[in-house]
């Protein structure tokens, strides 16, 4: 009787341990916005402490750049254009310096904005869906990013934004003060990969001889 109970005992204690559930981590839900963060490089971003990059629009047979020179752990930033430099601190824009703070962030938004999505506040960001695309005419998905008409140098814009499944993006729509019509569509190509951050280093018109593309692209990281 004593061995059928410490048998019947030593049973209960085998299928109490085998039954405990497992502990899990649960990973956070990620956003659409995270998503395409990621697909660029996003996770890479930390550990970058400079940036420079040269800004080109060539139009038939004009050609406009400037090159700018960027710590994101300091916020120093320095533009080169027609041979002359300025130099300042983002944490500290004057009137000297706010006509190139305003070039650094229309640039900036070119090179970054799958960054853009999730380091800008004041945003309200669309849920996905299928779309085709303006300029390629290929099934894609689609967000609209549309900024509040409060602060900002261009309160109000919205940009419809077509992305792959690898959550790339391949084209986006420009529309001023979120009004209904285009301003500009243009294509987001030749992506690159720069120390883990991938760039689309051409944005390209329909049907026109124009070109916003990076040049001397150079991250260093720590």
């Amino acid at each position: 009787m004593k061995n059928f109970i410490y048998i019947v005992f030593t049973t209960l204690i085998f299928f109490g341990c085998k039954q405990k559930p497992e502990s899990k981590t649960v990973e956070p839900q990620l956003t659409v916005a995270e998503k395409i963060a990621k697909a660029h490089g996003f996770e890479n971003w930390k550990n970058v402490t400079e940036i420079q990059f040269t800004f080109n629009v060539d139009r038939d047979s004009s050609h406009f750049e400037r090159s700018w020179r960027w710590n994101p752990k300091t916020n120093a930033v320095s533009m080169t254009m027609n041979n002359e430099t300025v130099s300042y601190n983002r944490a500290s824009i004057d009137s000297t310096s706010l006509k190139a703070d305003q070039g650094f962030i229309n640039d900036k938004f070119w090179l970054l904005v799958p960054f853009q999505l999730v380091w800008d506040s004041g945003t309200t960001i669309s849920e996905p869906v299928k779309a085709e695309a303006p300029i390629s005419k290929s099934d894609m998905n689609k967000i609209t990013l549309t900024y509040s008409n409060d602060g900002g140098y261009t309160p109000g814009d919205a940009y419809d934004i077509y992305f792959d499944t690898d959550y790339l993006i391949r084209e986006w729509v420009f529309r001023k003060g979120n009004q209904k019509d285009p301003s500009m569509i243009t294509t987001f190509e030749n992506h690159q990969d720069f120390k883990g951050i991938k760039i689309a280093l051409e944005h390209k018109k329909q049907g026109e001889n124009w070109n916003l593309n990076f040049s001397d692209v150079k991250i260093t990281v720590e």
